[in-house]
């Protein structure tokens, strides 16, 4: 939401080209909604394959001419090769420098990591390290109940949920990333435990909570009401409790439940195409979700690899996408179409062929759903907005702010 004293930076604003090294497939957990169904222990990259990559992306610095470059690292779980990762790091600002790159100093190293090895001595050393040019992210679901319903261990043995081997090192992120927002996620079992999981990380004192349902079509009747149900409560206890005037929560936003501007509304939303993801065989994708292990039916998506570059005419078709050429009419005609998103990966695996040119849209009640709590937040807000007086201070302060971006 736009919060009154949001103070959430995009950094440089979205434009900095996104590069994300798959370190791993591994993980110490096995969360029951992750999109990730190849996730294994063999694959690793090799120290060769990400200099080979390096190398590639920096000798062809017409091609990648964003003035600011995330180097995005992902996994599985990213710190279990944190070695790896402090020599690509390593390497990464010494060729910047050597070669008088224009993205040296105008570049961040972006983590999403499940937290649980991360005040380990190694992760902690590179924290030191590269502190101003870090962005970490720590995933934790919210309460105890709903982040252990689908962030477990991964094992044979009983079901084993990663609450407190997470929020143990709450504290510590949060002292060294004060601003650090964290990602919820939303599948049918846990929407009952929606608002009580973003009061509860508000209480841990996380002041971004970034929420997404996700795009999968894990959907059952009847989520859709209860989804906006939540919403609507957790709005009331938001306004009524004053939380809106520190925190932040990305399921409300004014920008969305509109219909669409046919000029400015027709653009992809999702930034596929445009990043550049390697995995450890040296393989280029469009997004992370191109690859195999992402891909429940379909066949990986392969642009280039790092011993032969980019091959345009596969990358190219990625490029011409925006909503028209891949939505349905019902969604272009929808009222309350703006801020409806979409994953192309997702798109992808569950087309009815091999294209990237077929809208999923298991998403949409929840959309619908989701922009009548929103419409709820903003109207009960804004009332209480005038009747205090105040409703001039946040109109001059939100045009000082930047807003959050959904998820």
């Amino acid at each position: 939401m736009d919060g009154i004293k949001s103070n959430k930076v995009i950094w440089k604003d979205g434009t900095a080209k996104n590069i994300t090294f798959i370190v791993t497939k591994d993980c110490q957990l096995a969360c029951k909604y992750c999109y990730l169904v190849g996730k294994n222990e063999k694959e690793r990259m090799s120290w060769q394959v990400a200099k080979s990559a390096i190398d590639y992306i920096l000798d062809h610095k017409s091609d990648f001419n964003e003035e600011s470059v995330i180097w995005d690292f992902i996994g599985g779980e990213p710190f279990l090769e944190i070695d790896l990762i402090d020599q690509i790091c390593d390497y990464i600002k010494k060729e910047l420098y050597i070669r008088g790159h224009h993205w040296f100093n105008s570049y961040r190293f972006n983590f999403s990591t499940n937290g649980i090895n991360y005040d380990s001595e190694k992760v902690q050393q590179f924290i030191a390290k590269n502190r101003e040019h870090l962005s970490i992210g720590i995933t934790i679901d919210g309460t105890r109940r709903k982040h252990d319903l689908n962030r477990i261990w991964k094992g044979d043995g009983p079901e084993k949920g990663s609450y407190d081997d997470v929020v143990r090192n709450i504290p510590l992120w949060l002292k060294q990333f004060p601003h650090g927002g964290t990602k919820v996620t939303i599948s049918s079992a846990d929407i009952p435990y929606i608002k009580e999981s973003v009061l509860h990380l508000y209480s841990l004192g996380i002041h971004e909570v970034n929420i997404n349902a996700v795009f999968e079509d894990v959907w059952k009747e009847g989520d859709d009401d209860l989804f906006e149900q939540q919403l609507t409560e957790l709005a009331d206890a938001i306004i009524d409790g004053g939380w809106y005037e520190d925190y932040a929560c990305s399921f409300y936003s004014e920008n969305i439940g509109k219909p669409l501007d046919p000029v400015y509304d027709n653009t992809n939303w999702c930034g596929a195409g445009r990043m550049l993801a390697v995995d450890a065989a040296g393989n280029f994708y469009p997004c992370t979700r191109f690859a195999a292990y992402s891909l429940r039916s379909k066949k990986p998506l392969i642009i280039g690899n790092v011993h032969d570059g980019i091959d345009r005419d596969k990358l190219r078709p990625f490029l011409t996408l925006d909503r028209t050429t891949q939505s349905p009419q019902n969604c272009i005609d929808c009222e309350v179409a703006s801020g409806c998103a979409w994953c192309q990966g997702e798109n992808y695996d569950a087309a009815e062929s091999p294209t990237i040119y077929q809208r999923a849209t298991a998403i949409c009640k929840m959309h619908k759903a989701r922009v009548r709590a929103n419409n709820y937040y903003w109207n009960k807000l804004f009332r209480k907005l005038e009747l205090e007086g105040r409703r001039e201070e946040y109109e001059a302060n939100r045009k000082t702010s930047n807003p959050i971006l959904p998820c």
